[in-house]
């Protein structure tokens, strides 16, 4: 069994190598409007898929509990939504006197508004055993929040008003995120002894997934004509958001791990992955 896990977890690793790989050889077939079709196989049918397949796998019990841990819901917020963008903009002014592209780092201040991520949050937590309930509901209700808390975030911290197309995004949410879900749950109480016989490889379902949702987001990225900046910046800011993510994540470890914290290893794992991983669910914000 744990030979099988390992093997997952390198053909994950593997699998990342090559949708970058295959996504900067040929990034035509994944950008929007492509023969992929991302904007509706990626923004819906994999989105969908994620928490339809998570709703299957879940016990009604699990989610539940999962619902009433208010302490963790807090933490993970309030480290997104608060801490984690003034924690960005404080370096950030220790960055402006530097030689960075200016708009680099007013994207990196973008980034640090956004919500925690729709999906990979959940499939991360889940992959390595975490509180992946936990993850469902942080992920889905922080996207909703942010429809509201991002746009303030950037007037704050850029000075910019934004505008955020609010019955769009909340449908699209709603349709992706909460239905399937619910549909998962309905299904699962029909068919709880066959997949309880079975064990369908719900992980990597999920996993596989994600590499689809990797994929297109670099064929955007490699298939944008080529931008005025100094490769200088570019990897200085790669380095940073290196260095945050990872300093982030080894601050949730910390807070979440003492002896008071009242959280498992399991909700630790949901705490580090939810709260400094960001979301594009707002991509549609504009400024």
């Amino acid at each position: 069994m744990r030979l099988l896990e390992r093997l997952r977890k390198e053909w994950f690793m593997i699998g990342i190598v090559l949708a970058i790989a295959g996504a900067k050889l040929e990034p035509s077939i994944g950008v929007n409007g492509g023969p992929l079709k991302p904007e509706i196989t990626v923004s819906y049918i994999a989105v969908a898929t994620i928490f339809f397949n998570s709703g299957l796998s879940l016990n009604t019990e699990e989610l539940t509990s999962a619902l009433v841990h208010i302490k963790l819901h807090l933490f993970i917020q309030i480290f997104t939504l608060a801490f984690f963008p003034a924690a960005v903009w404080l370096f950030l002014q220790l960055l402006s006197i530097t030689p960075i592209n200016e708009w680099l780092l007013k994207g990196l201040q973008t980034v640090g508004c956004m919500p925690p991520p729709v999906s990979s949050a959940v499939i991360l937590t889940k992959a390595v055993g975490g509180n992946e309930a936990a993850a469902i509901f942080n992920s889905a209700f922080g996207s909703f929040l942010g429809i509201v808390v991002t746009p303030l975030l950037l007037l704050l911290f850029l000075g910019s008003s934004s505008s955020v197309p609010f019955t769009s995004i909340f449908s699209q949410l709603f349709m992706t995120v909460v239905v399937p879900l619910i549909i998962g749950q309905i299904v699962r109480r029909y068919i709880k002894d066959w997949l309880e016989r079975k064990q369908p490889p719900f992980g990597a379902v999920s996993s596989s997934v994600l590499l689809m949702i990797i994929y297109t987001t670099f064929c955007d990225t490699f298939s944008n004509p080529s931008i005025d900046l100094d490769k200088f910046s570019l990897l200085l800011v790669l380095f940073i958001i290196c260095s945050i993510q990872l300093s982030f994540m080894l601050l949730t470890f910390i807070f979440s791990t003492r002896n008071n914290s009242g959280f498992t290893p399991a909700d630790t794992v949901a705490v580090m992955f939810c709260s400094t991983h960001k979301s594009l669910t707002l991509d549609e914000v504009t400024i």
